[in-house]
């Protein structure tokens, strides 16, 4: 008898075979895991979540060292981490994800009869998860790609980041606790750990081109995630890649806005772009603000906020770098004058404000860091064309009173063909883990704008339809039975039915 394909929990440098060893046991694994119950498989989310929080003190202790974060931000998002898995088992166990489908057969419709025709969503296959590098445990080992596919019923692979690899090794061996404990095959989830440099891209490479991974869930940059969409691309058998890449998430301030407490607006703007170095992908880049008085003294107390902030230690040394490249070739573009600078030190880049006469690149490039952008524009007709130009988002943030309704009318079918999420009167940063969220947008926001990383609706990336025409009933799955086993929410002829 053949041995069993292992799963790997990589607590070193991986290599081809480990690779080859992980993606081989995936692929044993999912016939088995895509067929696990709802309430199996939603158990199952349960017990990571659980197993994840048994090992928080030591989990956080690592992510603390390796990426500078504070630790009640990492504390913070262990609590998101295994919030958004069991939102995803009890996604699981209701089972609407499925979206099952029966269509009656109609033998005397005429002029031509109709089949039956039952539809349900299964799962693609086993999923290449690449781990963030600013979120250590949210998007990374079981973050959100992870935690989506493994609801869809697709077993995971995951390439750790260099950043944080102790932390991604901590996080990975809980999760094949709780896969020894449900009883579920090994291949079920195995961890690679990534190494930096070149010998790391060709892994990453090799991963997506491997024929056994039928689809891509990163979080990176844009270099990265079009080189992974690329490889996909060519291999005979083309697959999906859920890149999130780059955003400089627009800001509009509408002139009602700036009729309140201005210089507490502006502060709180600050506060958006400079929250975690910069080094989310919501932070608000690039914000466009009325001419006159009240849009100077805004950009004024903007100014002194900004002077007032001090650089933290960046995630990475790379990152660092690039940061320092990308903000030198801002300062130096045409028509861009430095308005605020904050103090840095070594590996705590100083935080800016720049103000630019007018779009293009650099300035709509995206600087991963605390470098914001101020745009001035006269009215709603002025500020029209600037939003059509940009590039996709993640998020667009418009400030505004009721006085504003006009002009917010007009920016919203503007933007809702440039961004994924459209915020009033809040900021980008902070992204709610719930069923109506949207992480996401055109690209190069996204490779693939028709999903979301954060949320419920995750889920649908990893799977596809199938329909069932004229099958036996003794032959059917469960989930299209007409005694529905699984008690789940069904279009019926058309309608929808409660179990």
């Amino acid at each position: 008898m053949s041995e069993q394909p292992r799963s790997i929990i990589a607590g070193a440098e991986s290599d081809r075979a480990d690779l080859v060893a992980a993606t081989t046991a995936a692929a044993a694994a999912f016939g088995s895991y895509r067929a696990t119950t709802p309430e199996q498989r939603g158990a199952f989310l349960d017990s990571v979540a659980d197993e994840i929080e048994a090992d928080k003190v030591a989990i956080v202790e690592a992510a603390v060292a390796e990426s500078h974060l504070p630790e009640p931000r990492l504390a913070g998002e262990v609590g998101r981490t295994t919030g958004q898995l069991r939102m995803f088992a009890g996604v699981v166990r209701r089972g609407d994800h499925l979206g099952v489908r029966i269509d009656p057969a109609l033998p005397d419709r005429a002029p031509l009869p109709r089949a039956e025709i039952r539809q349900r969503h299964v799962a693609l296959g086993p999923v290449a998860v690449f781990g963030a590098s600013n979120f250590p445990l949210a998007f990374s080992t079981a973050g959100g790609d992870t935690a989506s596919a493994l609801a869809a019923g697709c077993p995971v692979v995951v390439k750790g980041h260099p950043a944080h690899p102790r932390t991604g090794f901590l996080v990975a061996r809980a999760i094949g606790r709780a896969v020894e404990k449900h009883g579920l095959p090994p291949g079920t989830f195995s961890f690679l750990l990534e190494v930096d440099g070149q010998r790391g891209i060709d892994l990453g490479q090799k991963l997506v081109a491997d024929p056994r991974i039928k689809a891509v869930g990163f979080t990176g940059s844009r270099g990265g995630g079009l080189a992974l969409v690329a490889a996909a691309a060519a291999r005979p058998e083309p697959i999906p890649v859920y890149a999130e890449m780059s955003s400089i998430n627009p800001v509009v301030v509408l002139p009602g806005a700036l009729g309140g407490d201005v210089a507490a607006l502006a502060t709180a703007y600050v506060g958006s772009l400079t929250l975690g170095s910069g080094q989310f992908c919501t932070n608000p880049g690039l914000l466009f603000l009325p001419r006159g008085e009240a849009g100077d003294a805004f950009l004024a107390a903007a100014a002194a906020a900004v002077r007032e902030a001090a650089g933290a230690p960046m995630l990475t040394p790379a990152i660092a770098a690039a940061y320092a490249s990308g903000t030198e070739r801002l300062r130096g573009a045409e028509g861009v004058r430095v308005i605020a600078e904050g103090s840095g030190a070594d590996g705590a880049p100083a935080p800016q404000l720049v103000e630019a006469a007018a779009l293009g690149a650099p300035v709509t490039d995206e600087v991963f860091g605390a470098s914001g952008v101020v745009v001035r524009y006269d009215d709603v007709d002025d500020l029209l064309p600037h939003l059509e130009s940009l590039e996709g988002q993640l998020t667009a943030t418009v400030h505004a009173t009721d006085r504003d309704a006009p002009a917010a009318r007009a920016l919203l079918p503007v933007l809702e063909l440039r961004v994924g999420r459209i915020l009033f009167n809040g900021w980008p940063t902070g992204v709610e883990v719930g069923h109506a969220m949207v992480h996401g947008g055109p690209f190069p926001a996204t490779s693939d704008s028709r999903g979301t990383s954060v949320g419920s609706l995750a889920i649908e990336r990893f799977q596809r339809p199938v329909a069932y025409q004229d099958v036996p009933a003794d032959v059917l799955p469960e989930a299209v039975r007409d005694d529905n086993p699984w008690g789940l929410v069904r279009r019926i002829d058309g309608e929808l039915q409660l179990p």
